[in-house]
């Protein structure tokens, strides 16, 4: 079916099993208010008037046991399709462009300093990132954000397509993924976990643990043969002073292992449920085969050994337990356990960082896997292995409804290496600079593109559209200008091949400094290997298709005045525009000019 169509069919689906859910918990409560006024009035009757047996209330104790723990399933299984209901309500505010402000904008990943980071919209209300994000962890968060501030090399691209593409019809694991991401933490410390899984090991002697287990069962079984009178007390202390002993000789090692072990233990507590479902998947591209691989070392699932783990520590947990406190020294209770603690980290703990950058890599994949089912229109593009090239054909913004966004073909070939955008204000010249950079971003990311065909070299995409002044830095809009573009003159050497989107070049200064400025800007970018476009509504820079031919070429975006209104087609059309609107526009908001 149809994207737009399989979720809403799913969305009913969910709508129906949550209405059918909170029936059944509504007449589960009202059963367990009349077993609780039932109990109640037995009781009166057993204790108060003494007419019947006390034994009598145990049948409505029992049932009201079971309805608590039928009622509680019934409340998690609604949690599930409440969460569901959001999944696809969400999906569905995606296909009818209603997302802008209701994901996850990415602000933490805001860097001005990014080459094209902020001009591109890549974080914020309304980014690429929001669009995408489907991630439940933070390492997730983090993988898919590097994806889009750093281009991969066209191995792993490709790579990423072809797991992206099987995963693009995987709703079902998506949705469960979805439904568990709300018990899982968005701030898993992955960094923690590695510090942990690779800390040098805690020396205890391989003989430690064998005696300490032999003590414990020696101590219990003289326990309970001093209390048979089988045995006198003076053995038993003999044990107790020898576990006490041992106790204070392991107590910093025992401290060394808990003061480290909570946090990397909860995280992988939470991972593991999504673990535990990526386990249960099969999967027929390397990189997804190669994540099933990671989760199953030595035949052993990566959910049963953090479980294991996890019982570990809830043992641990309970030692402050009053009546463990009792018999913790007789059992040698945290030492044990802090010894299996150590031998879980030994032998799981250098793979445990993989586990989670694993769940990491599988968020980023299915966030573009989403888009991939949501887009159909949209095309996964040819990596080209030389370059500098980019040739596209239906090209649109991404961000833009694809309704609403018209699409328009760009070539660089023939050794063209220059467009000079012209045309009237609001026209689409920035947006076809945004267009063609979250593009390219897109393609080296692996995902699917806004495009109806894509063939991109490998490009370090560069911008400067946004520049602003700064009144605490004490610089102006041209110096902040100058200062950018010089930073992309700096990775022409550094990087792959530049693509620079230049957004009105110098208009922070007068005609004859700008059109000079930017004719030594413009050849020393192409003089690199550079290719790009700048957009101006200085004419006189059309003048560079003359200077370099067959380098250059002049193309522009039109409109026309109906019945006083601008009206724009926002086509990208040969040659320089002919006429400007900005007269209108200042007589339209009612400036007298």
């Amino acid at each position: 079916m149809p994207p737009r169509q399989e979720y809403e069919t799913r969305l009913n689906g969910r709508r129906e099993r949550h209405a059918a859910l909170q029936r059944q918990f509504v007449v589960l409560g009202n059963w367990r208010l009349v077993l609780g006024i039932v109990e109640a009035i037995l009781a009166w009757l057993a204790f108060g008037t003494h007419t019947i047996s006390g034994w009598l209330l145990l049948v409505p104790l029992i049932a009201f046991i079971f309805l608590v723990i039928w009622h509680a399933q019934i409340t998690r299984r609604r949690t599930f399709a409440e969460r569901a209901i959001r999944h696809y309500e969400r999906a569905i505010a995606r296909l009818e462009d209603r997302w802008r402000g209701t994901g996850n904008p990415g602000d933490r990943f805001h860097d001005p300093a990014h080459p094209y980071a902020e001009d591109l919209d890549l974080f914020g209300k309304g980014s690429l990132f929001e669009l995408v994000a489907n991630a439940r962890t933070r390492a997730g968060e983090d993988r898919l954000a590097a994806w889009l501030l750093y281009p991969a090399p066209a191995v792993e691209a490709t790579a990423r397509q072809q797991a992206i593409q099987e995963l693009s019809s995987r709703l079902d694991l998506r949705e469960d993924l979805a439904l568990l991401g709300e018990e899982v933490s968005a701030s898993l410390d992955v960094e923690a976990t590695r510090v942990w899984g690779t800390a040098p090991p805690v020396p205890f002697h391989p003989a430690t643990r064998p005696a300490a287990l032999f003590l414990a069962v020696i101590g219990v079984a003289g326990v309970i043969a001093f209390f048979a009178q089988a045995l006198p007390l003076w053995p038993v202390l003999l044990i107790l002073a020898v576990d006490f002993a041992l106790i204070f000789t392991l107590r910093k090692k025992v401290d060394q292992v808990s003061s480290l072990v909570d946090t990397p233990a909860q995280s992988l507590r939470l991972v593991s449920l999504l673990l535990a479902r990526l386990e249960r998947e099969s999967f027929q591209s390397a990189r997804l085969t190669q994540i099933a691989r990671t989760l199953r070392l030595a035949g052993i699932p990566a959910s049963r050994r953090i479980a294991r783990l996890s019982q570990w520590m809830d043992w641990f947990d309970s030692s402050d337990h009053i009546l463990v406190r009792i018999i913790r020294p007789l059992l040698l209770w945290r030492e044990q356990i802090a010894m299996g603690i150590e031998s879980w980290r030994r032998h799981n703990g250098a793979i445990a960082v993989e586990w989670m950058q694993c769940v990491a890599e599988f968020e980023a994949l299915s966030s573009f896997a989403s888009l991939c089912f949501e887009r159909p229109q949209w095309s996964f593009p040819t990596l080209l292995a030389a370059g500098p090239e980019f040739r596209a054909h239906g090209l649109q913004h991404p961000l833009l409804s694809p309704n609403a966004c018209v699409p328009n073909d760009i070539a660089f070939d023939d050794g063209l290496r220059l467009l000079i955008v012209s045309g009237s204000n609001m026209s689409g010249k920035s947006t076809l600079l945004r267009s063609i950079g979250l593009n390219t971003v897109l393609a080296w990311a692996g995902a699917p593109v806004a495009a109806l065909e894509l063939e991109v070299s490998t490009l370090q995409v560069t911008t400067s559209m946004r520049v602003v002044d700064s009144l605490q830095d004490n610089r102006s809009r041209f110096y902040a200008e100058i200062t950018r573009i010089r930073q992309i003159l700096d990775l022409t050497r550094t990087a792959p091949p530049v693509l620079f989107l230049l957004d009105e070049l110098l208009s922070g200064t007068n005609s004859h400094d700008r059109l000079l400025g930017a004719v030594g800007i413009v050849r020393n970018l192409l003089e690199s290997g550079a290719i790009g476009l700048i957009t101006t509504h200085d004419l006189a820079l059309a003048d560079l298709e003359r200077d370099l031919p067959g380098r250059a070429r002049n193309v522009h975006f039109e409109d026309r005045l109906v019945n006083g209104r601008i009206e724009f087609d926002y086509k990208l059309k040969s040659g320089i525009v002919t006429h400007s609107n900005a007269i209108e526009l200042m007589r339209a908001v009612g400036l007298n000019v």
